[in-house]
């Protein structure tokens, strides 16, 4: 008499559910280290390039590289923006297959729980079925002995 799980197939489906979502997870978190890096990158390069134009400044620049300068720093401003956007979208993409996560491994560890109650129920069965055959047996050599 081997053991079977009645709810193979369905245990077998939310895990590798989870291990998709799982996935889909780390994806998330790739992305979004990619794109924090990238508006890491951006800030930084502002912030060298106000550095550079505040010690321009202090030496004396034309008005022309001033524009320039400032030209610069909107664009990057506006680039600076929509990494930041990207990176709010990426963080929120993140959590929620970070929620979605937890709520595979919830319902996984459910069906693990079954199974491992109805193994117990199974075992016990077993051995109350042993059990019962060792009594018929010690009775049935009882009788013998007296019988005779």
């Amino acid at each position: 008499m081997s053991y079977q799980y009645k709810f193979q197939r369905i245990l077998t489906l939310k895990e590798k559910e989870k291990d998709e979502v799982q996935e889909m997870y780390r994806g998330s978190i790739e992305k979004f280290e990619t794109v924090a890096g990238k508006l890491y990158e951006c800030l930084k390069k502002k912030e060298t390039l106000e550095l550079h134009q505040e010690s321009k400044l202090q030496g004396g620049l034309s008005v022309q590289d001033i524009r320039h300068h400032q030209q610069f720093i909107t664009n990057l401003e506006k680039t600076i923006s929509y990494f930041q956007d990207l990176v709010i979208q990426a963080r929120n993409r993140m959590n929620w297959y970070e929620e979605k996560l937890i709520d595979m491994n919830v319902e996984v560890k459910k069906y693990e729980k079954m199974k491992e109650k109805d193994l117990e129920r199974f075992l016990q069965n077993i051995q109350s079925m042993e059990n019962k055959q060792l009594d018929e047996v010690s009775v049935v050599q009882y009788l013998k002995r007296g019988v005779r």
